[in-house]
């Protein structure tokens, strides 16, 4: 029972990071022309897709907006170091999908980064890693991976909490819960005398709460001047996405998931 629930709380959490932008980062800018490129992509069940995403946007109001509001008013040290450790244990994923691209000297800089700050950090709370000139890069994915392969999006669709997706990257999630992502492997699928299964799902909401945080005043800005907020999340989705795999340094018109330090200044 007690996993049953911690698993449940860590689908709730994944309405933060998935249902609007899925953990985009970047600021308001469009490009015609990836627009025109995302409307390629069937909407395949766009009724029941719709119904899904207006629950989504329920459970956000009803909780974890809230809770954000709650948890800016933490000091920015407890904040920013928790930005930090989350970032820095993204990079079990992010590496070996640097690796699957070709993006050996990314593996490389990420990989250092990882051990720095997993040391000489205390577990990625300080990115200790920076002051040696090892700058943070881009995160990447087993969906972004598959991308790069030449692998179609398939169907746009909506899950419940999960939020919005495509037939691909649905997969590439799977390659997560499959031995792909190291942090779930030493929590979650294997027995470890130095973690419990629900660190994993713990540190996935503590992630879904600290970007939604990040980015409350964005996300009331899009819901007050969209006319289809629906079909504006499914644009800006796959806007991102397309960005994300050509690892193109335009923006999309999408969410910050930039530090607390450089949130706090603006």
């Amino acid at each position: 029972m007690k996993k049953i629930l911690i698993f449940s709380i860590f689908l709730i959490s994944q309405l933060v990071t998935f249902n609007v932008f899925a953990g985009s980062d970047g600021t308001l800018e469009i490009k015609n022309e990836t627009k025109e490129s995302t409307s390629e992509v069937k909407d395949c069940f766009e009724t029941v897709n719709r119904g899904i995403f207006a629950l989504n946007q329920g459970l956000d109001k009803i909780f974890f907006k809230p809770v954000a509001k709650g948890y800016r008013y933490l000091p920015k040290p407890i904040r920013s170091g928790t930005s930090n450790a989350l970032s820095n244990l993204s990079n079990v994923v992010t590496v070996p999908n640097n690796i699957l691209q070709g993006q050996i000297k990314e593996a490389g800089i990420n990989a250092l980064r990882f051990s720095i700050n997993s040391t000489l950090g205390i577990a990625g709370i300080f990115d200790v890693a920076s002051y040696y000139g090892l700058n943070k890069t881009d995160k990447e994915d087993y969906g972004q991976t598959l991308g790069t392969w030449g692998i179609k999006e398939g169907c746009y669709f909506v899950l419940p909490v999960l939020g919005p997706t495509t037939i691909r990257d649905s997969i590439g999630s799977i390659a997560n819960f499959s031995g792909g992502d190291a942090w779930f492997n030493v929590t979650v699928a294997n027995n470890t005398k130095y973690f419990e299964n629900s660190d994993y799902y713990y540190s996935r909401l503590t992630a879904g709460v600290d970007f939604r945080a990040k980015n409350l005043e964005a996300f009331d800005s899009l819901e007050k001047n969209s006319l289809d907020l629906y079909a504006s999340v499914r644009s800006l989705y796959l806007q991102d996405r397309k960005r994300k795999i050509l690892n193109l340094d335009e923006t999309t018109e999408t969410m910050n998931d930039d530090d607390w330090e450089e949130i706090d200044t603006q």
